[in-house]
């Protein structure tokens, strides 16, 4: 790794008031019925959602938020995957918390080294409530992040900013169709349209395609027969805090 000026951002912004906890959803490989990657999301230590502790962030705390947050799910994904699991762990971030992306992993590293996480199994999706206006910053995020090895995933592809526009502007690694295009897409000849479309895009230009927010049988089936094999959402496993749950696990409770 370069050694390059530590993150001042980093350094210097303000301590998160608050304290938080990860919770673990899996992300299955339909086709070998296996946990492919789990996500971390935040919670609050008392069971809160997301949206209790995101509502703390600001401009002068993100950079320590974000940096907290990869720190804590490495930490508990090093602590609490089974021994042998090859599943990637999959962080979210904000790309406007990353200063610069060399010095920004680094507490991430330390932390992996610290817990024995394999770091090639990390893999970062970003998202943004607004939209992300500087596209040079995020394609430098992700080029960085590919020569280091870690995977990259554009979140909620198709609802908001994240479209076809951003993916005109950089190539992530993944991408994850948002609930919007999921939701009923077995009844839906609309939403089948699109995301056949989608797959037809991201098979030319390289990308794997995920499916989120699958709730039923007939979606999930139906995604699969599409070609989306990659899929995560309440029919296979909610969300539980400092849980890791196998692959097993998951396609037992659905016989």
């Amino acid at each position: 790794m370069s050694h390059t000026t530590p993150c001042t951002g980093c350094q210097e912004g303000a301590p998160f008031p608050v304290d938080f906890t990860m919770a673990f959803q899996p992300i299955v490989d339909v086709r070998t019925k296996r946990v492919w990657a789990y996500e971390a999301l935040v919670r609050g230590t008392g069971g809160e959602g997301a949206g209790a502790v995101l509502a703390a962030v600001t401009a002068d705390n993100r950079y320590k938020f974000d940096q907290a947050c990869r720190v804590k799910a490495i930490e508990m994904a090093g602590n609490g995957l089974p021994s042998g699991s090859d599943a990637r762990l999959s962080i979210n971030f904000m790309p406007n918390a990353v200063y610069e992306p060399t010095a920004c992993i680094r507490a991430s590293l330390a932390a992996a080294r610290r817990v024995n996480f394999d770091p090639q199994k990390l893999m970062f999706e970003f998202t943004e409530n607004e939209q992300i206006a500087d596209t040079a910053h995020v394609r430098n995020i992700i080029a960085e992040y590919r020569r280091m090895g870690f995977a990259t995933a554009l979140d909620d592809f198709g609802a908001g900013y994240a479209g076809l526009g951003l993916l005109a502007q950089f190539q992530p690694d993944i991408i994850k169709i948002d609930i919007e295009l999921v939701r009923g897409i077995d009844t839906s000849s609309a939403r089948q349209a699109i995301v056949a479309g989608i797959l037809v895009i991201c098979q030319n230009l390289g990308i794997q395609v995920l499916a989120e927010g699958v709730e039923t049988a007939r979606e999930a089936q139906t995604l699969l027969s599409a070609g989306v094999t990659l899929q995560q959402g309440y029919y296979y496993a909610k969300p539980e805090i400092a849980t890791f749950i196998s692959g097993e696990d998951v396609f037992a409770r659905l016989q």
